[in-house]
């Protein structure tokens, strides 16, 4: 049986990967593709999320706009990491594949009421406002997912949007703490793995050489966006953010963590958005994430070699 999954995004060009390895795998149905303010606009993300869904050639999976603000704050935008669009790289057409009319947080709402209890997990890969707002609006779906995986926070990584906060985190820290206090099981994607999950030159020009269309357009994504990180960290490559949830999905035994309590800071002066992860389990608090902190890193990568290689 195929995991069902709802994502939860803000494309994004390492969103846009993420969703490429989920649509390339046969144990994962995405049952829709929600897309929610962050990165840049809803309304370009959105966009971008039918571009990289029509990429794929999935017609059949549906797209949804959420959100288009944080629950209590005003929109932060990372366009001086993604460009303009949130998908700079490569010029991809207007898609053809439509919006839907009904709204991204209903979508979600309605697919829980509906599927099987236990059977749907969220994979949110932006800011958490569409799960918050679900949450809100219909209490009675938090019991019924099954777990989120989610791309957020840091700890020993810190920030990179503030000197303490990681950008989704940042973004809505109010949806954020909603969503760690509601109790449905959470793994946690922060940082302090990403960061380990860096491309390599040798892995980009193998995406480009790819036949089709969707392995060169991961390397020009990649090009984009490795440009900024190389600059921000010194680093040989750039971590693959979001791709981390769906690899944990699909080869959990690539990832190491810790199952502990994490907070989410929405009131301090310096530090809100700070996921306070209780690593070192001091706090008495009760566990509500499962913190993913190590990763193979050659297995996801060659993971995402044979995945994205079956696109078109």
């Amino acid at each position: 049986m195929a995991q069902k999954i709802i994502i939860d995004t803000d494309p994004g060009q390492d969103d846009a990967v993420a969703i490429l390895l989920a649509l390339a795998s046969p144990e994962i149905e995405v049952l829709g593709v929600v897309a929610v303010a962050g990165n840049v606009p809803l309304a370009l993300t959105e966009v971008n999320a039918r571009k990289i869904v029509e990429l794929a050639g999935r017609a059949d999976v549906p797209v949804f706009a959420g959100c288009d603000r944080p629950l209590a704050r005003d929109l932060v935008t990372a366009e001086h990491v993604h460009g303009k669009t949130g998908l700079d790289g490569i010029d991809l057409p207007e898609p053809a594949l439509p919006l839907q009319e009904q709204h991204g947080v209903e979508f979600i709402i309605q697919t829980l009421r509906q599927e099987a209890a236990g059977s749907v997990t969220l994979v949110p890969i932006g800011p958490l406002t569409n799960i918050a707002e679900a949450f809100r609006r219909a209490p009675d779906i938090i019991g019924r997912v099954q777990r989120i995986v989610l791309m957020g926070g840091a700890y020993f990584e810190v920030g990179n949007i503030t000197p303490a906060a990681e950008f989704n985190i940042y973004v809505d820290p109010e949806a954020a703490a909603e969503v760690f206090a509601s109790g449905v099981p959470i793994v946690m994607m922060p940082l302090d793995v990403t960061h380990k999950a860096l491309t390599s030159r040798d892995w980009i020009e193998g995406m480009r050489a790819l036949p089709g269309r969707c392995g060169p357009a991961v390397a020009s994504w990649t090009d984009f966006f490795e440009r900024y990180d190389r600059e921000k960290y010194g680093s040989s490559g750039a971590p693959l953010h979001d791709p981390c949830t769906i690899a944990w999905l699909l080869r959990p035994d690539l990832f190491e963590g810790r199952e502990i309590n994490v907070e989410i800071e929405t009131e301090g002066k310096f530090t809100t958005g700070m996921t306070v992860a209780d690593w070192w389990r001091v706090s008495g608090r009760t566990p509500n994430a499962l913190f993913i902190r190590d990763v193979d890193r050659d297995g996801m990568f060659a993971l995402l070699t044979e995945r994205l290689a079956r696109l078109p």
